[in-house]
C-alpha cells in the first residue's frame, strides 16, 4: 500500500483499486477506477484444460470379430454336426439339427432357451466325434428378425465358444415350415 497526498492507492498482484480523489470539488458520487488482472486465472484455466485433455481417454470401438470365409467353395460338413437356427420375429428361434426340417423346434434367446440348445448339441458332437469344437451352427435370420436378434445369436456363439458358425439366408423350404 502506498499513501498519496490526494488519496489512497491499493496495489495488489492481481487487482488494483484506485481510491484517489482527483478533484476537490464536491461531486455527486465518487468515480472509482477498478482494474482486475485476469492473467493468472487464464493461466489456471489453460492448465486445467490441458490436464483434462491429457488424462482422458477416448472411447475405443467395441466390435465383435467376425471371420468371413474366402471366395472359394465351402466345405461340406456332416449333418449330425450341424445345428440350424432360424431367427424369426417376436424374439423366437426355430431350430433343427442336421438336415431334418421336419423335426423343427422353437425356443427363445434366454439361457434356458438358445444357450441350452447349443450346449446340448455341443455335448452330442463331443460324444459322437470326441471334440465339441467340431460343432457347426448355421444362423439364418428371416426378414422379420431384428438386428438385436442377430447380435444376441452371435453373442451366444461367443459365450458357448462355437468356433465355426455361418450367417446365411434361410432356404425356401425352411421359410415355408417357419410360416406355418
Amino acid at each position: 500500500m502506498e499513501l498519496i497526498s490526494t488519496g489512497i492507492s491499493l496495489k495488489n498482484f492481481m487487482a488494483e483499486i484506485n481510491l484517489s480523489n482527483k478533484t476537490k470539488k464536491a461531486t455527486k458520487g465518487k468515480k472509482l477506477s477498478t482494474r482486475i488482472d485476469l492473467t493468472p486465472m487464464v493461466d489456471l484455466a489453460f492448465l486445467l484444460i490441458t490436464f483434462f485433455i491429457f488424462t482422458t481417454s477416448l472411447s475405443e470401438a467395441k466390435a465383435m470379430k467376425l471371420v468371413l470365409p474366402s471366395n472359394g467353395t465351402g466345405s461340406l460338413v456332416p449333418a449330425n454336426r450341424t445345428l440350424n437356427l432360424i431367427l424369426v420375429n417376436n424374439n423366437t428361434i426355430k431350430w433343427y439339427e442336421g438336415d431334418n426340417t421336419a423335426d423343427m423346434h422353437e425356443t427363445d434367446y434366454s439361457a434356458k432357451g438358445l444357450r441350452a440348445v447349443i450346449q446340448r448339441k455341443k455335448l452330442m458332437v463331443r460324444n459322437s466325434f470326441g471334440d465339441s469344437a467340431e460343432t457347426v451352427v448355421l444362423i439364418k435370420p428371416t426378414k422379420d428378425a431384428s438386428y438385436g436378434n442377430i447380435v444376441d445369436a452371435l453373442d451366444e456363439m461367443e459365450i458357448n465358444k462355437i468356433s465355426t458358425y455361418v450367417l446365411m439366408e434361410a432356404k425356401d423350404e425352411e421359410l415355408l415350415k417357419v410360416l406355418k
